[in-house]
């Protein structure tokens, strides 16, 4: 199918998939200043219900479409994934951005596909190999610069230990989708790990919710991370990976840390550090590097 909407439209697929995959590392990158706005106001538990709540009624009319197949053991792995794959690294990313700019946590959020196959070998034994092996130390090594970025503010160290943990709850979520819910339409799934997820955070978001009601540019904030980042971004993204690949669709993800330090230092005045520069390039080369020994 692929192969037949690209030899009918090779112009067009040239110029237009590049365009969408830069468009969706854009967005996805904006997540992280999104939060940066709005999380002090809103505090994490809050902000990211009202994020995956907006998301998954976004996203709701696929899970209409196969709710004959959702009985109480479907329900238990949607909410496990649900809380690996959204309420706990939203949180985390969240917490972190209260505390450092939207940078660091753009940043530990590269390190998702290294987690993955971290939990891949740990969990399953899938073996990793010496590319991937050598790239994995190096992406950890740019944590640890990251971790000790003293020039980007004194909690800097702390939020990219969060974003990194949020990171490895991600490898958790990608292997346990892979195994669990691969029969679901992948806009299903996702769907439903956003409902579990909303619902998991709802007694949390009630018992922190501001008592002032948020200025309008976090509610707006707020709105953009539930409606673009979330349930716009994930259908533009299965979309991409239904007509070009799963592979070519995820190459958007190098573009997010770089998106997220560009916003913030466009829109927030955020300056990038050298060793935050640093980290992220130690980080982004490793996964580039990964993704290709994977591959080979």
């Amino acid at each position: 199918m692929n192969d037949a909407i690209a030899l009918d439209t090779p112009a067009r697929s040239d110029w237009v998939t590049p365009l969408e995959l830069v468009l969706l590392g854009a967005i996805w990158g904006g997540s992280f200043l999104f939060m940066r706005v709005a999380a002090s106001d809103f505090g994490p538990f809050a902000l990211v219900e009202v994020r995956v709540l907006l998301g998954a009624l976004i996203l709701s009319p696929f899970l209409w479409r196969v709710r004959a197949r959702l009985d109480a053991r479907r329900w238990r792995q949607l909410a496990i994934v649900g809380a690996l794959n959204s309420a706990i690294p939203f949180s985390l990313f969240a917490w972190g951005a209260e505390r450092a700019p939207a940078g660091i946590g753009a940043i530990a959020n590269s390190l998702t596909v290294l987690c993955t196959v971290l939990v891949a070998f740990a969990l399953y034994r899938e073996p990793i190999g010496w590319r991937r092996g050598v790239a994995m130390l190096v992406g950890f090594v740019g944590v640890i610069v990251l971790v000790n970025d003293k020039t980007s503010g004194d909690h800097v160290a702390a939020a990219a230990i969060a974003g990194s943990f949020a990171s490895l709850s991600y490898g958790l979520a990608a292997n346990f989708t892979k195994r669990w819910l691969a029969d679901l339409p992948p806009l299903a799934a996702v769907a439903g790990t956003l409902g579990s997820s909303a619902l998991l955070l709802a007694p949390f978001a009630l018992a922190t919710w501001p008592q002032v009601s948020p200025p309008q540019g976090a509610w707006l904030s707020a709105i953009a991370l539930g409606v673009l980042c979330t349930g716009i971004a994930y259908a533009f993204f299965f979309r991409l990976i239904a007509r070009v690949g799963a592979a070519r669709a995820a190459t958007c993800t190098y573009l997010v840390p770089l998106f997220g330090v560009l916003w913030g230092w466009l829109l927030l005045g955020e300056q990038p550090t050298t060793l935050m520069l640093l980290a992220g390039a130690l980080i982004l080369g490793s996964v580039i590097v990964s993704q290709r020994g994977a591959k080979r």
